[in-house]
């Protein structure tokens, strides 16, 4: 049985809006969205940690990178459960890394890092945890992709507007790159 609030982003959302509530959610009943190619199922976010941290998977297909991006307070941690997904992150000083991570691989990204990754297996997931002293970025999913009410796949890439993206960096600790290269690999 899963319980339904109603939050400032979602007529109905499985997770509560105030903070300092013990809650569970079911596999999958998280709020959802989709985004590119992918599902984004958010179990916790700035509502209920007083936006200490966030946690969310991402799911998807064998897909192209997503948009290279930075976020100037936020720490991300990606810990694949499913699949493989190549991780690709540059440091301070500029120095590029990528590395392939499996079931049971972690990465870790710092903030001020650009770095995109890309699912390389089909029925690819990731678990995501962000934190930072700016707050959480995981309702940028939503915002810039779709809410999703049914569990699943988009049956069409979701792909924001330019002007979408435009909007993300003013609401969310998320700055795209687009004229980012990668020379790793």
């Amino acid at each position: 049985m899963t319980i339904e609030y109603a939050t400032a982003y979602r007529q109905a959302s499985r997770i509560p809006a105030e903070p300092g509530v013990p809650y569970f959610v079911e596999k999958g009943e998280g709020d959802r969205a989709h985004l590119f190619g992918d599902l984004v199922t958010v179990y916790a976010g700035g509502e209920q940690t007083e936006n200490m941290f966030n946690f969310f998977t991402v799911e998807g297909p064998k897909g192209d990178l997503i948009p290279a991006h930075v976020h100037a307070d936020t720490y991300e941690v990606f810990y694949v459960t499913a699949g493989a997904v190549r991780l690709f992150v540059e440091d301070t000083e500029g120095r590029q890394q990528e590395r392939l991570l499996t079931p049971g691989d972690f990465g870790f990204v710092p903030r001020n890092c650009p770095h995109a990754y890309r699912m390389e297996r089909h029925h690819s997931r990731v678990v995501g945890v962000a934190a930072g002293p700016g707050g959480t970025f995981e309702r940028f999913f939503e915002t810039l992709g779709a809410p999703a009410d049914a569990l699943g796949l988009p049956r069409e890439p979701v792909v924001p507007s330019p002007e979408k993206f435009a909007t993300v960096p003013h609401r969310y600790d998320v700055r795209f790159l687009p004229d980012h290269r990668w020379t790793t690999g």
